[in-house]
């Protein structure tokens, strides 16, 4: 729910939201080719992206493409495979985790915003 109120922390808020979609985007990427030989799961260092993403906003930088890259350290199949179901799985259950936190975090905010409005009636 956009109320075209913008504060800092709902700026910041919503770029976490956006990892959290390319962190989950990039796991049913490699969900999607679990059977394509020579595939490699592909990740992104979400600490890293949400640091990055936080000095952009706090000097009123536009949103940039996440870096992404190959994840290193999983053992590949005879096929040269190397998406593991477990390891994704997990990720996308902590993605959307990020996402919902992120979520009840931005209705906090806006409810804060609200309430600061309506506080003189």
């Amino acid at each position: 729910m956009n109320l075209g109120i913008e504060t800092r922390l709902s700026d910041q808020i919503t770029r976490y939201l956006d990892l959290a979609t390319d962190e989950a985007k990039l796991t049913a990427a490699n969900m999607a080719n679990i059977d394509t030989p020579g595939y490699k799961a592909v990740g992104m260092d979400f600490e890293a992206e949400m640091r990055d993403a936080m000095t952009g906003a706090d000097q009123g930088l536009p949103s940039r493409p996440v870096h992404v890259g190959a994840v290193d350290g999983l053992i590949a199949r005879p096929d040269g495979n190397n998406v593991s179901l477990d390891r994704e799985g997990l990720n996308l259950a902590e993605a959307q985790l990020k996402f919902k936190t992120g979520v009840a975090l931005l209705h906090q905010e806006y409810q804060r915003v609200m309430d600061a409005i309506h506080a003189d009636k």
